[in-house]
């Protein structure tokens, strides 16, 4: 009995995704194929989460990606000037990036669909903080500039620290 319900299970889960991918067709830019279970990252919060989703899509708030607002924006990362800053270069090659990669994503060498990244929850939580300590994929106007962008091909800027989501009370204050 147990396995013809398994099996059962298993086939309106596949028939739900097939009815939903006929119905919702996935753009041609998003290399991520559907799935009937939610991503590990989701887990992550809702804010990462978001920012993940977009920044995997090539349509988050990274300078190569594109834009409405300014389409011929430029494209080259405003931290070091190198490269573009796709989403590949802000988490495995950025130099300015390097100190924190370094701390956080060592053994990442890959961001694509295929990665071990995406299916390892303890890598996808150091990724989770990787974003936020360098504010990777978030609105350049959320945190402002921490150096002037005079040059940008030779600036480096520090990381910039989101404010903390949550505040911690002692019983005093309670």
């Amino acid at each position: 009995m147990e396995s013809t319900y398994s099996a059962l299970k298993k086939r309106v889960r596949q028939t739900r995704l097939e009815q939903w991918a006929s119905l919702f067709l996935t753009p041609e830019y998003y290399m991520h194929p559907p799935t009937p279970h939610s991503r590990p990252f989701i887990g992550l919060g809702q804010s990462v989460a978001g920012r993940i989703h977009q920044m995997r899509a090539g349509k988050g708030y990274l300078a190569a990606h594109p834009t409405w607002r300014s389409p011929g924006a430029y494209t080259s990362c405003p931290r070091c000037g190198l490269e573009p800053e796709t989403f590949e270069h802000a988490v495995l090659s950025c130099p300015s990036r390097q100190h924190t990669r370094s701390c956080l994503l060592h053994g990442v060498t890959e961001v694509g669909p295929e990665s071990p990244l995406w299916s390892s929850l303890p890598l996808l939580k150091r990724l989770a903080i990787f974003i936020g300590v360098t504010s990777t994929g978030f609105p350049p106007t959320m945190f402002p500039p921490t150096t002037p962008p005079a040059s940008p091909p030779f600036w480096l800027s520090p990381p910039r620290v989101p404010p903390p989501v949550f505040r911690v009370f002692s019983l005093a204050e309670v």
